[in-house]
């Protein structure tokens, strides 16, 4: 297979976005969602993250779809402006080829364009190891772990906070 390229999501992307959430929701520890959202969920979701004016990015090889990631902001109150949430999924079967860590890299570079500050990634499940891996590799520290705060597949599962900071994070004021 080819070397997947990056890209802008778009509409038509939707549906393979969606079955790869799907994947990760029913199977995986990562999202704490129990039911997979339909593709209308999708659609809107990804309508709010570009509205905002943040990007929502697909890996692409020979014609499909084989991960996503985007940001959007952390929290809706004005303070946190500055601060974004990633979301990294990967296409099961496309998993260890370095695709999550080419989504990330053009992510944070978008984020830092924007004039974004801090990125967080909230993951879910300390044991989810690929995850943590790939934020501690793309310059993101550890920052804390909510111990048991999701119900899943039977068991509490804890929530592992990262963070990097963007530009020149909190060493300057923001622009105006």
């Amino acid at each position: 297979m080819n070397a997947p390229t990056l890209r802008d999501s778009r509409d038509d992307d939707i549906v393979a976005i969606q079955a790869i959430y799907a994947h990760h929701v029913r199977h995986g520890t990562g999202s704490f969602e129990l039911e997979p959202p339909t593709v209308d969920e999708m659609r809107g979701r990804r309508a709010d993250v570009l509205k905002n004016g943040f990007p929502w990015l697909v890996a692409e090889a020979e014609g499909r779809v084989l991960g996503y990631a985007y940001a959007n902001f952390f929290r809706m109150r004005p303070a946190y402006r500055f601060t974004v949430e990633n979301s990294i999924y990967i296409a099961q079967d496309a998993r260890g080829r370095g695709i999550g860590r080419a989504l990330l890299g053009e992510l944070v570079a978008r984020c830092e364009r924007a004039g974004c500050r801090q990125m967080l990634a909230i993951i879910g499940d300390s044991a989810n190891t690929g995850s943590i891996a790939l934020h501690a590799g793309g310059g993101f520290r550890f920052a804390g772990t909510m111990r048991s705060t999701g119900w899943k597949f039977e068991r509490w599962l804890d929530t592992v906070i990262m963070q990097r900071d963007l530009g020149p994070g909190d060493r300057a004021p923001p622009a105006a």
